[in-house]
């Protein structure tokens, strides 16, 4: 049987990982000035100042917002695609990979 990707997991995981990136670019900014790139982020996140509480609350909601815009549209198309075209199966878990990789070689 052939799983597709966790929506709900998936979203979270890359909304999680691009607001703690924009955590971690502002600390950056704020420990080295002279390489700040918090003018990208002025760009990117609309109402976005430098720097302040509500800016950045403001920037840490909308990065969440758009690790959920990507996930919206990349996680239903990969299980589109993945469901449409034979191949190897889409492991559920690491476990599921490592054990199909063992089967695989067994059968050569």
């Amino acid at each position: 049987m052939r799983r597709g990707i966790s929506l709900v997991a998936a979203g979270h995981a890359t909304s999680l990982l691009f607001a703690i990136t924009f955590s971690l670019c502002v600390a950056f900014d704020l420990l080295f000035p002279e390489m700040a790139m918090y003018q990208v982020w002025l760009k990117l996140l609309p109402g976005f100042e430098w720097l302040s509480w509500r800016s950045f609350f403001l920037g840490l909601a909308e990065s969440y917002g758009y690790g959920w815009f990507l996930v919206l549209v990349w996680v239903p198309l990969y299980n589109v695609f993945n469901s449409r075209w034979p191949g190897r199966p889409a492991p559920t878990d690491a476990w599921a990979a490592d054990d199909h990789e063992i089967h695989q070689r067994s059968e050569r």
